[in-house]
């Protein structure tokens, strides 16, 4: 706020009479105190927080990739279930893996002045966010870490559960496994497929772009990649899939086939073990992420000030049948 009068040569109170559309200012001085919002990137809310200092909304925001997606929907039922003894409500709403669309939620969420943010993160620079920052909004990033700002951060093992699926294929005696991951930007597909390639490396396996498919979104998507991997001159005897959709595509693809494909999915999926070939795959509890999220995001509120948190969750390898298959 300090800086916005300076900047607009007026003073502090001027600044606070035009955030509040209070009477008593000029309209070439509110023009010019608007601008130099503008121009340094203040949100009007953050302003507005500022000059109110001590109120609170009693009110959360959330923002997740797709509450459609079980992963992310546990991801929201665990913050809920850290925070409703504590008469706060969350409010939620999905980026469907768009930056932009995460910027306005975050935006949107911002001017119903929340007391505090958890981001499913789609982009990969936050420092929109920076205003909310400095005026002392507690921002915690779920699953995916944030860009270019410091701020606590609640992570899975990606590379450890990624390595130990394909380790488990290796030791099996696959040595073509083909991996289908989500969008080459997003974290997760990037930390998944380092894994993938740690796990080759560690055995002597040279890296085959040709048995690589990212860009899966969905399961129509993994399933057309899937057949695109299986119809190779000389295609792979396993598949590591990277989510729990790209999953449910794969086994669409190899379901019925001539030549049993043996599959290890990152991320458990609903009725897994109940398959002709039962799924293995890279567990953990995602309503877990959500709860840490949402403790650390209430330490916050509550008074604690120590330095940006860094957790990483545990992940195991649920075998079942469908990674267990030989070479």
């Amino acid at each position: 706020m300090t800086d916005v009068a300076v900047a607009a040569h007026v003073s502090l109170k001027t600044v606070s009479r035009v955030v509040n559309g209070e009477p008593g200012v000029s309209p070439a001085t509110s023009d010019r105190v608007n601008a130099a919002i503008a121009a340094l990137g203040y949100q009007r809310n953050a302003l507005a927080r500022a000059l109110r200092p001590g109120q609170v909304s009693h009110t959360l925001g959330l923002v997740i990739g797709d509450v459609a997606n079980p992963f992310y929907s546990a991801i929201a039922r665990g913050v809920e279930e850290a925070v409703r003894g504590r008469s706060l409500l969350v409010i939620a709403g999905s980026s469907d893996e768009d930056p932009e669309r995460e910027r306005t939620l975050v935006q949107l969420l911002c001017e119903r002045r929340v007391d505090g943010l958890l981001v499913v993160p789609a982009a990969d620079d936050h420092r929109y966010l920076l205003p909310e920052v400095r005026v002392g909004t507690p921002i915690v990033f779920l699953d995916r870490p944030p860009g270019h700002v410091d701020a606590d951060t609640i992570l899975l093992d990606n590379v450890g559960g990624a390595r130990a699926a394909v380790e488990h294929l290796l030791g099996r005696g696959h040595r073509r496994i083909g991996v289908i991951g989500d969008a080459p930007q997003i974290y997760t597909a990037v930390e998944r497929l380092r894994g993938y390639r740690d796990a080759l490396a560690a055995h002597g396996i040279p890296f085959d772009e040709d048995l690589v498919r990212l860009g899966s979104h969905d399961a129509t998507t993994a399933e057309a990649a899937a057949r695109e991997l299986l119809a190779l001159p000389s295609p792979p005897s396993a598949l590591f899939t990277a989510n729990n959709r790209i999953t449910t595509g794969a086994l669409r693809a190899t379901w019925g086939g001539r030549r049993p494909v043996a599959l290890v999915g990152f991320d458990d999926l609903e009725l897994a073990e109940l398959l002709p070939v039962p799924v293995t795959v890279v567990a953990y509890d995602a309503a877990e992420l959500g709860r840490r999220g949402a403790e650390l995001l209430c330490r916050r509120l509550d008074g604690y000030d120590g330095p940006a948190e860094r957790q990483v969750l545990r992940t195991q390898l649920v075998t079942r049948g469908s990674g267990e298959l030989a070479a």
